[in-house]
């Protein structure tokens, strides 16, 4: 109950990529309003949400052209909550072994 939110009652969405070439063309609003609607189909969750990876502006895994998701994100309800985020340990494609990464809650 940290923080005053109670882990039964929060749905968490997996993470999710959308492949460039699918972009612009409504499919991330329509996977949003899909696992929100299944969310609240299952009528026992107050909150849902999800993390994101935080990497630094100058990461060399940042992709060319990198755009922040947080407006796409906040038109859709959801606040970035910086005071609410965990720790993911796994290896990453230019790594040799696993190490911890900072997620944020959003």
């Amino acid at each position: 109950m940290a923080h005053g939110y109670d882990p039964r009652r929060i749905f968490y969405y997996g993470e999710s990529v959308l492949l460039p070439e699918y972009r612009g063309r409504g499919l991330g609003k329509r996977f949003f309003a899909e696992r929100e609607a299944h969310a609240r189909g299952l009528g026992r969750f107050d909150i849902a949400c999800f993390c994101a990876i935080e990497r630094p502006a100058d990461h060399p895994r940042r992709p060319a052209g990198y755009a922040p998701l947080d407006a796409f994100w906040n038109r859709r309800g959801f606040v970035k909550h910086p005071e609410l985020h965990t720790t993911y340990s796994y290896r990453d494609l230019d790594e040799d072994a696993e190490s911890p990464k900072r997620w944020c809650s959003g």
